[in-house]
């Protein structure tokens, strides 16, 4: 692993009819920036991040008020590839965060959340409430013995 960690390649390839010394600088200047684009674009955080982490990206920051788990939300963001942070403000209360640039996604995760949040029936019996019932069930069966005999073969 360590090998392969201290002798990392980079292989350029150029098309020339003559290959002169200015055709291989300017193809390496232009590997440079495309690792460096790559680099910087590598550094800023992407998804969920701290409220300070967001505000240092640039341009126009806004703010929705979230109620419920921030968790359900992550779920969601994720499908949509924005950036946001949660501030809490009170127990199950939540400022969410955003740049400005990213609006209709946001508003796109947001919906779909809401959506996932009100579909949520409160009626619904929950797991343990079924296995109580069939326990139940079990127990209130009558109980009988059946007596089978088992035929034996012998081997011959």
């Amino acid at each position: 692993m360590q090998e392969y960690v201290e002798e990392r390649t980079v292989a350029i390839s150029v098309k020339a009819a003559k290959l002169s010394g200015r055709a291989l600088a300017l193809a390496c200047t232009k590997a440079l920036a495309k690792i460096k684009k790559h680099h910087e674009a590598a550094k800023r955080p992407h998804g969920r991040q701290s409220v300070k982490k967001l505000m240092n990206h640039y341009g126009g920051k806004n703010a929705l008020t979230l109620v419920g788990a921030p968790k359900d939300f992550d779920r969601i963001a994720k499908e949509f590839h924005v950036d946001y942070a949660f501030h809490k403000t009170s127990p199950g209360h939540y400022l969410l965060f955003f740049k400005a640039d990213q609006a209709d996604a946001i508003t796109a995760a947001f919906s779909k959340y809401s959506e996932k949040v009100m579909g949520r029936s409160k009626d619904k019996v929950s797991i343990l409430g079924q296995l109580r019932k069939l326990a139940e069930q079990i127990r209130e069966r009558p109980k009988f013995k059946e007596r089978a005999r088992e035929a034996v073969k012998e081997e011959r």
